[in-house]
């Protein structure tokens, strides 16, 4: 569905002046589109709940910092991707996330044909990664960042980017290989 045009322009106009409707206009016109960012960065509904409330937050707090010339859905998902960064920082802390990542360094991976698994399967494979895995895997593979900008991005080395991403992805393919197995019985 396409929201660009008159009518969305209208309800950032509203939002602009601060007006509660516009704000409940735009939140419920881009329910579903959030939900679905926030949801690769969230453990659970209910942290991707979170994480879209913050970013709508901001998205009224700085909405006259947004460039009609740009499109306003991306716009709302770089905000997104921040809200699910920033609750990191603030609620995980990533040392500790370290400790579970190494725990999980051992793990095999089988060989495996995503496109026979549902979307449902591999965003709850991801909801499961640990916090510091899932941000560096969202960021890399699913919003096209480089090791370096993530690495800037959430304040660890380049190195720890890459070997996160590395140990992600083993983590994804044995779940992911545990499930499709499952299936096939």
């Amino acid at each position: 569905m396409k929201h660009e045009g008159p009518i969305l322009e209208f309800i950032l106009q509203s939002c602009r002046q601060g007006k509660a409707e516009g704000q409940r206009k735009l939140y419920e016109l881009f329910y579903s589109y959030g939900m679905s960012v926030c949801l690769r960065y969230a453990n659970n509904r209910e942290e991707a709940q979170e994480i879209l409330n913050d970013g709508f937050y901001k998205v009224f707090t700085k909405i006259d910092q947004y460039d009609p010339a740009y499109p306003f859905r991306q716009w709302l998902r770089v905000i997104l991707i921040h809200a699910g960064v920033d609750y990191h920082r603030r609620y995980k802390r990533l040392h500790q996330a370290q400790e579970e990542l190494e725990a999980a360094a051992h793990i095999g991976a089988p060989s495996l044909q995503l496109d026979q698994l549902a979307y449902e399967d591999v965003l709850a494979a991801v909801q499961l990664l640990p916090p510091a895995y899932r941000l560096v895997f969202n960021l890399y593979v699913v919003e096209g960042y480089m090791h370096h900008e993530i690495a800037e991005k959430l304040g660890i080395s380049t190195g720890t980017s890459k070997s996160n991403l590395s140990k992600a992805r083993k983590f994804l393919q044995q779940k992911l290989g545990q499930e499709y197995l499952a299936q096939l019985k």
